[in-house]
């Protein structure tokens, strides 16, 4: 028979380990489908993976690890990835945000043939203004890029097992979850549902890390930002030369006058470009630093139970 695995990244969600795991239970258990839930604490302060070691002493079916520190949100994913068993693995957020009801349908477009089940945003919930503007501007960037739209994803999708062998072969260790699954191909498509209110807690997302995450995503996927230097540099260039005209120009028709302030604002104006053009370099280079280097992915620090599933994170 067909196994579920339902991977669930947590970042202390002590109150929400409880309700996730039995609001799971009934509804997989309800639709007769065999499951395995692995949850991942992730460098959690709180009592998380207490909660998720009581949890799994009494139930078969979940499973749990804590990482050794925080590595954030997708080396949470890709551990419970290496970790599933099941035929097909679903992710999702652990504070039920990701409305389960879903489950089912996913599951029976995988029995369908479908080898990526997309879950899509009807809408983000209750948000910010300026946050669903950042969000929106951020998918519409990366799908520019990526030519892929990306608009309303998340981290909410059900993968066919030869999915995850092929995101898992992956040797990067900076990796955008919710693009590589489109990167992939495979047969796929789409269901649409609406973000749940969290019941316990608060968002872990401030707007610097939200920030972070996006400048790292863009910069795992796209090599765009790096041909923005050429085109800073044609600009320059561009922009000198309408000077020196100009400048030559009224030279010659003995209406020269001093360029002090020209010079300032042509010095700012390359400068500002050239430390930019340097930033975006930077970036690149540190991030191909941190893949040279070859360090994990994350370090598991326990495992609940006979976990059979790969625990290396490499």
């Amino acid at each position: 028979m067909a196994r579920l695995s339902i991977v669930l990244p947590s970042y202390n969600e002590q109150q929400n380990i409880a309700r996730t795991h039995q609001t799971l239970q009934d509804i997989l258990t309800q639709a007769g489908i065999e499951y395995e839930l692995i949850f991942i604490s992730d460098g959690s302060k709180d009592g998380t993976y207490e909660e998720i070691k009581r949890i799994a002493a009494r139930d078969p079916n979940v499973k749990g690890a804590e990482f050794s520190r925080n590595f954030g949100k997708e080396a949470a994913i890709f551990a419970g990835l290496n970790l599933a068993l099941g035929d097909a693995v679903i992710v999702m957020d652990c504070d039920l945000q990701h409305p389960p009801k879903m489950i089912p349908e996913m599951w029976k477009l995988w029995q369908e043939g479908y080898e990526v089940v997309e879950g899509v945003k009807n809408s983000r919930g209750k948000e910010s203004l300026f946050h669903k503007l950042a969000a929106g501007g951020f998918y519409r960037l990366m799908s520019r890029m990526m030519h892929i739209d990306m608009a309303a994803t998340s981290d909410y999708k059900l993968l066919d097992r030869k999915v995850v062998n092929v995101l898992l072969d992956l040797t990067e260790r900076n990796t955008f979850f919710r693009a590589l699954s489109f990167w992939a191909g495979f047969r796929s498509t789409k269901i649409y549902y609406d973000v749940q209110e969290r019941a316990f807690g608060e968002s872990k997302w401030s707007f610097g890390s939200l920030m972070r995450y996006a400048i790292s995503n863009v910069t795992s996927f796209s090599t765009i930002p790096l041909q923005m230097v050429t085109v800073l540099g044609v600009v320059s260039i561009i922009f000198s030369l309408i000077l020196a005209v100009q400048t030559l120009v009224r030279f010659l028709l003995g209406d020269s006058v001093e360029g002090f302030t020209t010079v300032i604002l042509l010095i700012l104006i390359i400068g500002g470009f050239i430390m930019l053009s340097l930033g975006i370099i930077g970036h690149y280079l540190a991030r191909i630093y941190e893949e040279v280097k070859g360090r994990p992915r994350y370090i598991i620090r326990e495992t609940t139970g006979d976990i059979r599933g790969n625990v290396n994170g490499r």
